[in-house]
């Protein structure tokens, strides 16, 4: 690529998912960081336009992608890329739908040494709830085992709850993961690189007041949630969750980025799933992370996207 060539980047944001609000949002914050020196940006919404994406597939250099949930983290919109032949940033097919299903992201947690909360994934009318009470206690973890930001997620107190959590878990997904619900320090790990990994600080969660977990609201409503960085843990525990994020991240075969939540009770690591797309406003968790480390956000979005031509086999040239 010639030094003085523009890269055309291919910024693709909004889809169908329930997230498709936060991903707008996203895609705003994105077009807003990036150096229009260096980027020539064109915005695609697949809920709109992905035909003309596919037409424009020839002039594009690179693809930015952030689509949260189904059609967008799950690896469907990364194979088209893959058909198209356009790089993008994050993770591929494989890497993008084993972390989305949690399910086989648990599997491959278990078989990586990292600890998770006991649980089973269950289908309609299999389980009651009185059953479910009965095995993991009361409150316990309910959500589908294939969406992000916590949709369709819960944590009920009563059997009644429990109930009313299924059906809602349920309208999501025909698989859902119930688990022991764990007390404890929230904390997420951030992860950059291809084949050299570089974890990020380490982020404390503390959901506010009326939010009993980092819920979609705590996520993505502005002063909901106080996010701490660099976490309020110990040194050996902060090293232990930079690994366990190391960890997590190459079980799941993924690359370029990720973000693995977790929880901390009684100085013992659980791993609760991996973010293939993490959240990408300025605020947002990954971004905080980076900026500890001495990364602005705009110089964020930079390496994620050298990352993404060095995986493709392309070469960036610097100004």
């Amino acid at each position: 690529m010639a030094k003085d060539k523009k890269i055309r980047l291919a910024l693709i944001a909004g889809g169908e998912s329930s997230e498709r609000e936060v991903s707008l949002k996203g895609g705003d914050q994105v077009e807003g960081a990036l150096d229009k020196d260096k980027y020539d940006i064109i915005r695609y919404d697949p809920a709109y336009n992905l035909d003309v994406l596919v037409k424009d597939a020839g002039r594009i250099d690179v693809a930015f992608v952030l689509l949260h949930g189904k059609y967008g983290e799950d690896g469907t919109i990364q194979g088209l890329l893959d058909l198209l032949h356009i790089p993008y940033q994050g993770s591929g097919v494989l890497g993008s739908a084993l972390a989305m299903d949690k399910e086989l992201a648990r599997t491959l947690y278990s078989q990586a040494g990292l600890d998770i909360p006991p649980g089973k994934v269950i289908r309609p009318g299999s389980y009651s709830a009185e059953d479910i009470a009965a095995e993991f206690g009361l409150p316990v973890v309910i959500k589908p085992v294939d969406q992000g930001s916590s949709i369709g997620m819960s944590i009920p107190q009563t059997v009644e709850e429990v109930k009313k959590g299924l059906v809602e878990a349920f309208e999501y997904s025909s698989r859902v993961l119930v688990e022991e619900y764990i007390k404890g320090v929230e904390i997420t790990g951030g992860v950059i690189g291809n084949d050299e990994l570089e974890a990020l600080p380490i982020v404390e969660i503390i959901p506010g007041e009326g939010h009993a977990f980092f819920d979609y609201q705590a996520k993505y409503q502005a002063g909901a949630t106080k996010e701490i960085c660099p976490a309020r843990i110990s040194a050996s525990l902060t090293q232990n969750a930079q690994e366990y994020a190391v960890t997590a991240h190459r079980a799941l075969r993924l690359r370029g980025y990720s973000r693995t939540d977790m929880i901390i009770r009684n100085n013992r690591i659980y791993v609760l799933e991996t973010n293939t797309i993490p959240g990408m406003t300025r605020t947002s968790l990954l971004p905080l992370a980076a900026r500890e480390a001495g990364m602005e956000f705009s110089a964020l979005l930079d390496r994620l996207i050298r990352l993404a031509l060095e995986a493709a086999g392309k070469a960036i040239s610097s100004k």
